[in-house]
């Protein structure tokens, strides 16, 4: 008998079916016996009357592995409106051990470190698993998207020859006995591809060296990336980047709406023009001095608060931040060259994407790198393809883990990771 899935028992009312998964928990009344059984798609409720598969079930605790064969019977009181009776139930493992929580409680009423700690099984919680499942559909969301817009996939090397990328701290390796590090971005290959396909994207890990240790900072985190060629300016890349997190989103209510319903979370509505405004108009609405050469998570937080008031957005991009604040390859506004076309896009009053228009032509390269007295040569090979002619382009980043834990609510972005890497963790 093939298997089914808890998600699919109301379709076969009056049958017998055999699920398999972990027992989730166990109800042992008097007269009755309940067990809930835990699928990747969800509950199943069986009714256990018979005493000799009662004494059998007394030995199996939460979290053992079992199978059961039963009827399908609706009851509307039961997950799904249906519950399995007339059940054999045959453990495929040993009893387990008990995870140091109960996975059956609505919420982990352990404190995230011992989560972290406990990552294999914590990740099994409906709501921990709900997460990754909205980052998974957010995901799918955002290649589809791209994929629809002519953008080709993409995958660069995450093991790198010089640590040039920005201004953050690299993580360094042994490579056959010379010196590496893990790339910081796939910034300098996007770039390049866009010299083949025009249209790239990539799905990928980026590793930070930061020494951060709040709430919204990994060490390593999932980066969304996508270049673009023949742009008029980033408005050109912003307007690509609202199509793709309106999809992403879209994505998300269509492939993971139980997740969604499990947490409680409704996805929220895209503008079809997000609000925008400039760094200096930016740093007035925050009530920050007109000489701040960036924005604190403080006026981040306002200007989210300000979008939603003015403009019923949870979005809201800022243009136009401070060249001396922006990578060098970033391209400067014509009319105001000490500001950049670069753009962050703010969701609820936190950065989640930083873009922009890039530099493409070789010389002012050049100019850039003498102007923030930086030598050419560890950029030579990054440099070369701007002598070979590259067009006007741009692209952004979306961090896949703070887009998540903003879209639920997550006090912490290490809710909605897996098994996250920081300052302090390395394992499991």
């Amino acid at each position: 008998m093939q298997r089914t899935l808890s998600h699919h028992l109301p379709t076969r009312i009056g049958t017998t079916v055999r699920i398999a998964g972990w027992v989730h928990r166990r109800r042992l009344l008097k007269s009755v016996a309940f067990l809930i059984v835990r699928d990747a798609s969800g509950l199943a409720q069986v009714v256990v009357t018979d005493p000799t598969v009662r004494a059998e079930l007394e030995k199996l605790p939460e979290e053992t592995v079992v199978e059961v064969t039963a009827m399908v019977t609706a009851n509307e009181t039961a997950p799904a409106g249906v519950e399995l009776t007339h059940p054999t139930v045959r453990p495929l493992g040993p009893p387990a051990v008990p995870p140091p929580f109960d996975l059956y409680r609505p919420a982990l009423t352990a404190s995230l470190p011992t989560q972290l700690d406990n990552a294999p099984t914590a990740l099994r919680h409906p709501t921990r698993s709900a997460a990754l499942r909205i980052s998974a559909a957010a995901v799918a969301g955002f290649r589809a998207a791209l994929d629809t817009r002519d953008f080709v996939e993409i995958h660069t090397p995450k093991v790198v020859s010089s640590s040039t990328e920005s201004g953050a701290n690299v993580f360094a390796l042994d490579w056959f006995g010379g010196p590496a590090y893990l790339a910081q971005s796939p910034q300098f290959y996007k770039q390049l591809m866009v010299g083949v396909f025009e249209r790239v994207y990539e799905v990928g890990p980026v590793f930070r060296a930061e020494p951060h240790d709040t709430v919204r900072h990994l060490a390593q985190y999932t980066s969304l990336d996508a270049e673009l060629g023949f742009v008029a300016d980033h408005h050109d890349v912003m307007r690509v980047l609202r199509d793709t997190v309106a999809g992403m989103l879209g994505t998300v209510g269509e492939r993971a709406g139980g997740a969604l319903a499990t947490l409680g979370v409704t996805p929220p509505e895209v503008p079809a023009e997000i609000p925008e405004v400039h760094f200096t108009e930016a740093l007035t609405i925050a009530g920050a001095p007109a000489d701040e050469p960036d924005l604190a998570p403080a006026h981040e937080r306002a200007l989210g608060e300000w979008a939603r008031r003015e403009h019923g957005s949870d979005f809201l991009f800022v243009t136009g931040y401070p060249m001396a604040k922006r990578p060098f390859y970033t391209h400067p506004d014509p009319e105001r060259p000490a500001y950049s076309n670069g753009f962050d896009l703010l969701f609820r009053g936190l950065e989640l994407v930083t873009g922009g228009q890039r530099l493409h032509r070789h010389a002012d390269y050049l100019a850039a790198l003498a102007a923030r007295g930086e030598p050419v040569e560890p950029y030579a090979g990054y440099l070369d393809a701007f002598r070979h002619g590259m067009p006007p382009h741009g692209g952004f980043a979306i961090g896949l883990e703070r887009f998540v834990a903003r879209l639920v609510g997550a006090a912490n972005i290490r809710e909605v990771t897996a098994f996250p890497r920081d300052l302090h963790r390395l394992t499991p």
